[in-house]
């Protein structure tokens, strides 16, 4: 099941033992109540990053599993509750459901995929979306990045489809390609921008027919 909408994405799992809650959206703090009204099973969460739209219906659970390069970020939004760490190459088990967790920051320090093994279904969160990426402000790093999503490319015979948490709804691991040039060419100075308004906030939109890179303002510029 995944739910998306104005309020963030989130997606309820289920094996034949638990559930697993990944990510819990944004103005959501019955998140909970809402993947109890699907399944009986008993529910877990993960959090793919803690930016605000994916972590406001944490408060109903005790703990939660995370990866710890993320908590800085967590904590900054005013996260509640214990992390559990998980690292690359975990594996959480729903019962006949494995799911590997693949570590990839760069949109955040901890971010994380989760990779449905059985389903050959990538669940990226914010990483790999055809919508406008944002990668400015604190904890972003364009370079780290990149590098995650080569990670993710070489992986691309483990998975068939992707679930982002924004923009288009699946999309498939070619988009992953484009996104790496289209990052190295801002990287690199190659790609012009516009200058946008987000939350009151000017920054530099990137736009390519697949997808946007919302980033800081360079120097030079400003």
């Amino acid at each position: 099941m995944a739910n998306r909408g104005q309020w963030g994405t989130f997606f309820l799992l289920a094996g034949t033992e638990k559930a697993l809650l990944i990510d819990s959206g944004m103005n959501t703090p019955n998140a909970k109540q809402i993947a109890e009204s699907i399944t009986k099973l008993p529910i877990i969460i993960l959090n793919t990053h803690a930016d605000p739209d994916h972590i406001s219906g944490n408060r109903s659970f005790n703990y939660f599993y995370m990866h710890p390069d993320e908590e800085e970020n967590y904590r900054a939004h005013g996260g509640l509750g214990a992390i559990l760490p998980i690292k690359d190459n975990d594996v959480i088990d729903l019962g006949r459901r494995p799911l590997k967790i693949i570590f990839i920051p760069g949109h955040t320090p901890g971010s994380i995929a989760v990779l449905d093994i059985n389903n050959r279904v990538l669940i990226s969160g914010d990483t790999v979306q055809d919508g406008n990426i944002f990668m400015f402000k604190e904890r972003r790093n364009m370079s780290i990045y990149i590098e995650s999503l080569k990670k993710l490319s070489m992986l691309t015979d483990s998975f068939d489809t992707i679930y982002p948490s924004h923009g288009s709804f699946p999309v498939f691991p070619e988009l992953i390609v484009n996104l790496i040039e289209g990052a190295g060419q801002i990287l690199d100075g190659r790609e012009k921008g516009k200058v946008v308004d987000i939350f009151g906030a000017k920054v530099m939109l990137y736009k390519f027919p697949y997808a946007g890179f919302l980033c800081d303002i360079p120097e030079r510029i400003s």
